[in-house]
């Protein structure tokens, strides 16, 4: 029996986001189609109707978080303004539940490594995505016309790339929460309430 075309985007769809779970908690080696394939509820023998390679399913999974995220910025950005999106952005950024759980999370901090050593689709939509995010935090900082806000945008995305990452390689404790309240801090003027 074919599947019908809204089926087989559906299907492709739990694939996705399966794949973009893993890679971002794992890396891309350990995402195995047969672990991607499982994930999504579905077996091995489903994944060449949507793809034609593993790099191809990894490229799109990239691209697909990616998106998630720039499109959660710009309904805010829409909805609230800049200095709101940016507000919400970091807050989401530095929270415990991005530090806690990187197949949710912002690409960059939790496949960055990966994108240089693979090359071809997946580094093409890793690049893409970074654009997106430097993009939108240069949109809330007052556009791109000015290269030193897009600078400002590269550092803020570094800064909270560099936070989560640290935070996580050091697990949880003092010296974590002390990063991600040093970064709080550089960002607002204030370091976090304890509590």
């Amino acid at each position: 029996m074919r599947m019908s075309r809204e089926a087989k985007a559906q299907s492709k769809t739990r694939i996705l986001n399966a794949a973009s779970k893993m890679v971002r908690e794992r890396g891309i080696d350990a995402a195995s189609v047969a672990e991607v394939m499982q994930a999504a509820g579905m077996t091995n023998g489903g994944f060449y109707r949507h793809f034609q390679s593993k790099e191809e399913m990894v490229a799109l999974a990239i691209r697909a978080a990616f998106d998630q995220i720039a499109d959660r910025f710009d309904k805010r950005l829409e909805q609230s303004g800049a200095a709101a999106a940016i507000e919400v952005y970091v807050e989401e950024y530095l929270s415990k539940r991005h530090l806690e759980h990187p197949g949710h999370g912002c690409p960059v901090a939790g496949a960055g490594t990966d994108a240089g050593r693979f090359h071809g689709a997946y580094s093409e939509e890793f690049i893409a995505g970074t654009e997106k995010l430097i993009q939108r935090l240069s949109a809330a900082e007052g556009g791109m016309a000015v290269a030193s806000e897009r600078a400002r945008a590269i550092r803020r995305l570094l800064m909270l790339v560099g936070a989560v990452v640290t935070a996580r390689a050091v697990g949880p404790g003092a010296l974590g929460e002390e990063i991600v309240a040093a970064c709080i801090d550089e960002f607002t003027g204030h370091a976090p309430e304890k509590g």
